[in-house]
């Protein structure tokens, strides 16, 4: 098994890190209502993916229920 034979400098070990920081996330525009969307994912405001509707938006639930 290979082991270190010295200690590795906090500059170094520094260097390697620096490339460890978080971006923020990208946002395309939505093709059918140009509203800001991640990539690859559904549309939060029209429901589209892919030139399609596939998530059904607007109105109310029929899950949501006054008792």
């Amino acid at each position: 098994m290979a082991v270190p034979k010295q200690k590795q400098s906090h500059s170094r070990t520094a260097k390697r890190r620096a490339t460890h920081k978080i971006s923020a996330p990208s946002y395309n525009e939505c093709p059918t209502c140009h509203s800001p969307r991640r990539p690859h994912h559904v549309c939060g405001v029209c429901g589209s993916y892919a030139g399609r509707e596939v998530v059904a938006t607007g109105g109310a639930h029929e899950h949501d229920h006054d008792h």
